[in-house]
């Protein structure tokens, strides 16, 4: 790609200022503030807070590889292209976790 076409699809969209960099931080707090209330509910959550976690940390991962990528500003195929695999992985997963729970009860549980 020549430096003039990457100059052309740069400024077909703007920069973010710092408001939106305000809301993608405020966003990442709130996700790491469940994160660790899940942990720290460990016992209410009677086992289940590894997927909890790993829904969480999945959704983060998600979010800022989605926006840094700025798959926001792409077609939306590249978004689908990106969250299939990670959806289907975190579904198999999950599915192991909830397996291995099933066969190996937690002693406090039950």
């Amino acid at each position: 790609m020549t430096s003039e076409a990457a100059e052309i699809l740069h400024d077909q969209h703007a920069h973010p200022g710092p408001r939106t960099y305000t809301k993608v931080a405020l966003w990442l707090t709130v996700v790491t503030i469940l994160e660790i209330l899940a942990y720290v509910f460990e016992k209410q959550l009677a086992g289940f807070v590894a997927p909890v976690i790993l829904f969480l940390s999945g959704l983060k991962f998600a979010g800022v590889a989605m926006w840094y990528m700025h798959l926001k500003f792409d077609s939306r195929i590249f978004s689908g292209i990106f969250l299939f695999p990670l959806s289907l992985a975190a579904l198999v997963i999950f599915g192991l976790l909830l397996l291995y729970h099933a066969l190996h009860p937690l002693p406090w549980v039950g």
